[in-house]
């Protein structure tokens, strides 16, 4: 399908690094996204994003998102996992592979958690499907943080049943609910990212920023990843 656009960081330390996927919100390519991989190559992880709306406008994209996170399958799947193969792949790289999403990549997350060669995953306010029974006991370890005040169908209520239904499992998890917090309260965009319908829906689904929330979820991600992306 042609180069797929993405953006790489890789850790100070010598090599080998365990590799993390992140998977990048409704505002797709920009300074967060950006910011979020240079955090995680900071503690240690060879990080790639890749751009899922580099092959048609940003409405025919989330068209196709939106499908194929229903069907947990597609080219956006694929094109993720092309990212996941490039890590693979990379002379750093020890093999081990994590991936991280934050709204609409959070809910990637999860869909990549059972069977797609992760070793752990973790789902920032990415929901929990009504399907979810049937597949999540088949998931890798997962971290999930999640707002109480996120107003949008992938805030509190979704994280507790995450939570509920991981722990009915066995599947190692970590989910955690921040009081008096919203949605994508780990993204820290810049206003020049944000497009007029990404700005509707932060007020709708009650979106900001919180940098004491923030520190702490990434505190239990980086904990999370280092635990369960060591080399075996």
């Amino acid at each position: 399908r042609g180069s797929m656009p993405a953006y790489t960081a890789a850790p100070t330390a010598t090599p080998p690094w365990a590799g993390v996927v992140v998977v990048h919100d409704f505002t797709g390519m920009s300074h967060d996204l950006r910011a979020q991989t240079d955090w995680l190559a900071g503690e240690g992880f060879l990080t790639v994003a890749p751009d899922l709306y580099y092959w048609g406008s940003r409405l025919r994209c989330l068209r196709a998102i939106m499908r194929e996170l229903g069907e947990r399958k597609g080219r956006t799947f694929d094109d993720i996992d092309a990212a996941r193969r490039w890590l693979v792949g990379h002379d750093g790289c020890s093999g081990r592979v994590g991936v991280v999403g934050f709204c609409m990549g959070g809910a990637y997350a999860l869909a990549l958690a059972p069977n797609a060669g992760y070793s752990a995953s973790s789902v920032n306010y990415g929901g929990c499907p009504s399907d979810a029974e049937s597949w999540l006991q088949r998931a890798c370890p997962i971290v999930g943080s999640f707002g109480a005040a996120d107003r949008s169908p992938l805030g509190a209520r979704a994280g507790r049943r995450l939570d509920q239904l991981l722990t009915q499992y066995g599947v190692p998890h970590d989910v955690k609910i921040y009081p008096g917090v919203g949605h994508g309260f780990m993204n820290n965009h810049d206003p020049a990212d944000a497009t007029l319908l990404l700005r509707f829906l932060a007020r709708v689904s009650g979106t900001t920023y919180d940098e004491a929330a923030t520190s702490d979820a990434r505190r239990r991600i980086t904990a999370f990843f280092r635990t369960h992306l060591a080399e075996e």
